[in-house]
């Protein structure tokens, strides 16, 4: 679906996926879901501490409870739509619905701005992609080749193909246990991937890094 506006003397073409919008939509509800269920469960053991209830581990603090929320709900990309009151002496967020409405709004959604007033809106949007297609293209190349000249200066070790194959069976696991806690680690590095990494000189990866 395509659009087209007349914005401060701009042309503005606007090309909308219903398919893609409605995934992305989805996507994040379920995760804003995901959040506001960890939220439940944090506010459920403080009510609970206030009762006389004991827990496994540490006590739960008001200010250990939003620190908490408020680092997940980051590493999620959401503080933009769900606010952890961090001021509050008590642990209280809320969601932004005007944040989560214009998020909405914008999904699956490709606005263009241009000055030029002839072509279709169609093909504004098909020059748009080809451009950013050779310029991704243009970036890969530019990266195969600074990859080929380390691995040549190195003694031609591998080829770029070689080095890339490996360097892709490097694998960062990520599991939820009892849909509370979360862990997270990198697989051991093999002794090919530690010599690639050597023979670049790039640090080893940790799961910091990742």
């Amino acid at each position: 679906m395509l659009g087209e506006f007349s914005w401060q003397g701009q042309r503005l073409v606007v090309a909308h996926q219903p398919d893609l919008a409605a995934e992305l939509t989805a996507r994040r509800d379920a995760r804003i879901a995901e959040l506001e269920a960890e939220a439940g469960r944090l506010a459920g053991k403080l009510d609970g501490q206030d009762g006389g209830r004991r827990y496994k581990g540490r006590q739960v603090s008001d200010s250990g409870a939003k620190a908490r929320f408020y680092q997940v709900v980051c590493e999620a990309k959401r503080a933009s739509i769900i606010k952890v009151d961090l001021r509050s002496d008590l642990f209280t967020y809320e969601i932004d619905e005007r944040s989560l409405a214009r998020a909405r709004m914008m999904d699956g959604k490709l606005i263009l701005v241009t000055n030029v007033r002839e072509p279709a809106a169609a093909d504004v949007v098909a020059r748009y992609k080809a451009l950013a297609d050779i310029e991704r293209g243009f970036l890969a190349l530019v990266l195969y080749r600074v990859l080929r000249m380390r691995l040549k200066d190195r003694g031609g070790l591998y080829s770029p193909e070689r080095a890339l194959e490996i360097a892709r069976r490097i694998q960062f696991h990520q599991v939820t246990l009892h849909q509370q806690h979360t862990a997270s680690g990198l697989a051991t590095l093999s002794a090919e991937q530690k010599e690639l990494f050597d023979a670049l000189n790039f640090p080893t990866p940790t799961a910091d890094a990742v």
